[in-house]
């Protein structure tokens, strides 16, 4: 009876096998270790095919671990076939490179460093990236600034016009303040971006909620792209600024890359 319980577990283990673990990944740009959770499906292990990887970023004040103790990104993993990355983009650094600081280059970082180690030690067949509120921000900044490395987008909640405040989120101590450099908060908010979305751009979602203190931000970002007859997906559903809005999205993002993967969902 001892034996057949123990057989029972260890199958049932397997239909969830996806595997977790935590590296790190040195940037010659900011000459640091940055830290990143990678979660891997079962099957990857098993199998000479290349599967999808998801860039999964964080928002302002928090780290590489919050999307792995929020929610099982294992089940998620194994359900979708992907591979999830979770790299930290430090507590405010928007995943930008700042002019003032340079241990804060974190565009430089996704692009020059962090992508080449994912091609270099994972078999990838398509990149997708995605973030909540800073995240949400970033996923689309990179996005828009280097079209040809992603080949779907998606922001839960994105922070996406950096004037929104010019007191919160430390935003001063990447770009300075806004009355001696109004350039940069506006030529780095998204909804400035749009001018140089590229015709032909990659699949694109923005989901925010209606409680949500972006909620209007997200609306002019979704009304410009509208203007210059940009595809995109956008969607407004019940909810705030909270990961519970964020952990129930997931899975609907998680659809979203798969239809883009697939050709199902086209720009």
């Amino acid at each position: 009876m001892k034996t057949y319980f123990i057989i029972i577990i260890l199958a049932f283990c397997q239909v969830w096998g996806g595997k977790t673990e935590t590296v790190e990944i040195f940037s010659h740009t900011m000459n640091k270790n940055i830290p990143a959770i990678i979660v891997t499906p079962d099957s990857y292990g098993y199998e000479n095919d290349s599967i999808p990887v998801i860039l999964l970023l964080h928002g302002y004040g928090g780290d590489y671990k919050n999307w792995s103790s929020k929610t099982e990104l294992r089940h998620r993993a194994d359900e979708y076939n992907i591979i999830f990355v979770c790299p930290d983009g430090s507590r405010n650094s928007w995943y930008m490179d700042s002019p003032l600081d340079s241990t804060i280059q974190y565009e430089t970082f996704f692009i020059n460093e962090l992508i080449p180690w994912i091609n270099k030690n994972f078999r990838s067949s398509h990149l997708g990236i995605t973030g909540l509120s800073m995240g949400g921000h970033g996923a689309l900044y990179l996005a828009i600034r280097h079209p040809k490395l992603f080949d779907a987008v998606s922001s839960m909640s994105g922070g996406v016009d950096l004037t929104f405040s010019t007191v919160k989120w430390e935003i001063t101590k990447m770009l300075g303040s806004i009355e001696s450099f109004p350039n940069r908060w506006h030529s780095n908010s998204i909804v400035n971006m749009v001018e140089s979305i590229p015709k032909g751009f990659i699949p694109v979602l923005i989901d925010c909620g209606y409680d949500d203190f972006f909620i209007d931000l997200n609306r002019t970002l979704h009304h410009r792209m509208v203007e210059k007859n940009i595809s995109h997906i956008y969607v407004e559903k019940p909810g705030g600024h909270s990961w519970n809005y964020w952990v129930n999205a997931l899975d609907e993002h998680l659809q979203f890359f798969e239809n883009a993967f697939n050709g199902i969902t086209k720009n």
